[in-house]
């Protein structure tokens, strides 16, 4: 029970990694905050949660607004009095020639992918005590990408440079950021991609993982196991980009 009596906010948690995360979290003691923009989905995820034993709670969030961010890192102080991790999780993409992107479709995805972290980070920065820790998740388009994605991999770049100064102003607060960079992950998002479902992007079964992989390796970041480490970025891509 590595979270045992902690507690963890995960953004985007209505599905896929975030909800995956948010359960191997409190099937290991955590209490949970769900933080989800679509109410709905946020809410069904936590009950799916309480009715596995554990404590959740269901916040509607825009990650793009600072302003949501504090109400719900202050929601977690003011229900457990305390907050130990945090998982930037919530993310979007969009599909276009860069040609075709106006300034609303850049800083829609940056307002998510990357400023939402950002409220985060600052938030748990200025709130939390010395042990906690922060996972951003970014994604393998940050090293290596496809076309049509520019504003998603230049946004989870981004995020793996925040992870870094995160992880330097961090120390001597206590609080370690490290970043989790998935591959081809089973979701909706996956399977919804225009460039798999073209073929621009080609997946073996081996190169498509689940949901759950990426949570281990978000707890293991998260927890005292990874004590020693911040300002890291892990790959979960099943050795996707390690061929030739």
């Amino acid at each position: 029970m590595r979270f045992k009596d902690k507690v963890a906010i995960v953004t985007g948690a209505g599905g896929g990694i975030g909800l995956a995360t948010a359960r191997q979290l409190g099937d290991e003691g955590a209490r949970v905050v769900i933080a989800e923009f679509d109410e709905a989905r946020g809410d069904a995820a936590a009950k799916t949660l309480r009715d596995a034993g554990i404590d959740a709670l269901a916040l509607r969030c825009d990650v793009a607004s600072e302003g949501d961010a504090l109400r719900v890192v202050d929601a977690a102080f003011e229900r457990w009095g305390r907050l130990d991790v945090i998982v930037n999780n919530a993310g979007t993409m969009i599909f276009k020639p860069i040609e075709a992107h106006d300034e609303h479709d850049l800083l829609g995805v940056m307002r998510v992918d990357l400023f939402g972290a950002f409220w985060f980070v600052k938030q748990a920065f200025l709130k939390c005590r010395p042990g906690a820790s922060i996972v951003n998740v970014s994604s393998i388009h940050a090293v290596e990408t496809t076309p049509l994605v520019a504003a998603y991999a230049a946004a989870k770049a981004a995020l793996l440079s925040l992870t870094r100064s995160a992880a330097i102003e961090g120390r001597a607060k206590g609080i370690r950021v490290n970043a989790v960079l998935p591959g081809a992950i089973e979701t909706p998002m996956l399977r919804e991609n225009p460039d798999v479902k073209s073929g621009v992007e080609h997946l073996t079964p081996g190169d498509v993982g689940q949901p759950e992989d990426v949570a281990r390796a978000i707890a293991f970041l998260a927890s005292d196991d990874a004590g020693f480490v911040t300002g890291a970025g892990l790959r979960v891509d099943g050795g996707r980009l390690a061929k030739l």
